[in-house]
């Protein structure tokens, strides 16, 4: 299909928004868990916290912004009043809406209250059941339920990765050491339900097992191919480099850090394009 300028720069910056809200969303779950034992780091984890969800709300808001772009075909439809009316009608308003007040949840949270976080990375995770495939499918509820699962995890994840970084840059070797066991720990049970959700998701999305020879299909392989090479990063941060981190030696792990989170980003940005572009039951 042919992807003219409004919809490929619309599509980049949701895939960005995607990234930022997720990160947004997790931090203030990797606060929750381990934040007491950063005590050295809490503090350069929540300024970060609160420029992310300051960044995710700049995007999210020029994406709806876009949205005008993509109906006219043009970009002077950002500027329509009429289309921006159009768009904040439809389900993409709706998730708009959630991620727009998410944010200032957390980013007042971050400030003074725990609980405000948590709401706001519930609301932001919750957006994304409001538009796309999900919420047009015969099983609504279902297909729910499995992408707040699937994505709450990826939000723990995606939301752990920086301050784990910080953590191995910043504190002393025993504490990083201990706090990325922590989590490889917490890790090790609950990552692999990203899979759980993710399967069940296709057994209610797909039709048929064609649909993997389309482009959804295929870009959804390729979201599963990502999963199997950050299984395989988390693998060797949890036996090798995150053991290493307690002699002092964290490099190696900073820098698969660097690299599951850039692939996470991809993934996302694989995923922003399919749900834009293509449908499970194109043939």
């Amino acid at each position: 299909m042919m992807i003219d300028g409004p919809d490929a720069l619309s599509a980049a910056v949701r895939a960005v928004s995607f990234a930022f809200l997720l990160n947004a969303a997790g931090i203030p779950i990797f606060i929750a868990a381990f934040g007491r034992l950063v005590p050295n780091s809490l503090e350069s984890i929540t300024t970060l916290g609160w420029r992310l969800t300051i960044a995710a709300l700049v995007f999210v808001v020029a994406h709806q912004l876009l949205e005008g772009a993509r109906m006219t075909g043009e970009m002077s439809g950002v500027f329509d009043p009429a289309m921006q009316k159009m768009a904040l009608m439809s389900p993409a308003g709706a998730a708009f809406a959630f991620r727009v007040a998410a944010p200032l949840l957390i980013a007042i949270g971050l400030r003074r209250s725990g609980a405000l976080t948590l709401l706001g990375a519930l609301l932001i995770i919750s957006s994304f059941t409001l538009e796309g495939h999900t919420s047009t499918n015969n099983h609504r509820a279902a297909a729910a339920a499995l992408l707040i699962l699937h994505l709450s995890v990826v939000a723990f994840w995606l939301g752990s990765l920086w301050p784990l970084y910080i953590t191995a840059a910043r504190d002393q070797p025993a504490i990083s050491a201990r706090v990325i066991d922590k989590f490889s720990f917490t890790a090790a049970w609950i990552v692999p339900m990203i899979l759980f959700a993710g399967v069940g998701l296709m057994a209610l999305l797909l039709p048929s097992l064609a649909t993997l020879q389309q482009p959804y299909g295929q870009l959804l392989l390729a979201k599963v191919a990502g999963f199997a090479v950050l299984m395989a990063l988390a693998a060797l941060n949890k036996w090798r480099y995150g053991p290493a981190c307690a002699e002092g030696d964290t490099v190696a792990f900073k820098r698969t850090v660097i690299v599951e989170y850039a692939l996470i980003c991809a993934v996302l940005a694989i995923t922003a394009a399919m749900t834009m572009f293509y449908s499970p039951e194109q043939a």
